[in-house]
């Protein structure tokens, strides 16, 4: 498949995890790839990788075959106005931005070219990303290419549009809320007496192993559960008590808060 220069406006969090995750996957030359941001920081950080920099959207949109929009939402419409001149019928956006529809990006933008969104997170520069992805309906051709660009940063699975904001909640904040419970089993290792770093190592290493249990075998987690948890035993009197102040409600109740938190913002 034929390779494409790529530009990504906005290379901060995630944007800037995007390329770091595109060099170490191979997937394009850092010499392909124009990143652009309002802090001289940023560029000078990426400028150090070999990427071209600028802070000029439109030079970026005018080198790169894929635009990549990873600006916040409130920046959209005028990033979009800034880039128009040069969104010709033979390039491709890929948008990133929380909450933006295609919908909302063709209104500004046009539609005679391919446009996708797309939901990755932050594992993304370490190609450990999920990214969930949607499109105006494009050719088969388009639609491969920028799977085979996020198969190359992870896992990606191809959803409707509409379920995106719970994409968003699922995957995206999902990796904040992971990091949460690994810092809270941290903290109790701590208070049982291992040193933070060994705490952190114990945790995190579990955590991985309890991923991967799910994703090699397919089964689902209380099958899992079920195999650790003899009567009387320790993990049940812990997974009850954890239960019994609200761990998983409290859980579905902070997943369900983002959503709304999205839906909101797309009213």
């Amino acid at each position: 498949m034929e390779k494409k220069k790529i530009a990504i406006i906005g290379a901060g969090n995630m944007g800037g995890a995007i390329i770091n995750g595109l060099l170490k996957s191979g997937f394009v030359a850092a010499s392909e790839i124009f990143a652009t941001d309002k802090k001289q920081s940023v560029l000078d950080e990426m400028k150090k990788k070999g990427v071209h920099t600028s802070d000029f959207n439109l030079e970026a949109a005018k080198f790169a075959d894929l635009i990549i929009l990873a600006v916040k939402p409130y920046h959209f419409k005028s990033v979009i106005h800034e880039i128009k001149p040069e969104l010709t019928p033979d390039k491709m956006i890929i948008s990133i931005i929380t909450g933006v529809s295609v919908a909302q990006i063709e209104s500004e933008a046009g539609t005679n070219f391919p446009i996708f969104r797309a939901m990755p997170n932050t594992a993304i520069s370490l190609q450990e990303s999920l990214t969930c992805i949607s499109s105006n309906g494009n050719s088969e051709s388009h639609i491969n290419y920028v799977t085979e660009l996020f198969d190359h940063l992870g896992k990606t699975i191809i959803i409707p549009e509409e379920l995106m904001a719970a994409a968003t909640v699922l995957s995206s904040c999902g990796i904040a809320f992971a990091l949460r419970y690994i810092r809270a089993a941290m903290q109790g290792g701590i208070e049982m007496g291992f040193g933070a770093e060994m705490a952190q190592f114990i945790t995190a290493q579990t955590v991985k192993g309890a991923t991967e249990l799910v994703l090699q075998t397919g089964h689902h987690p209380e099958r899992e559960i079920d195999k650790v948890t003899t009567p009387r035993g320790v993990t049940i009197t812990g997974l009850n008590e954890m239960e019994h102040k609200g761990f998983s409600s409290s859980l579905i109740r902070g997943l369900m808060v983002s959503f709304k938190k999205i839906d909101n913002k797309l009213q």
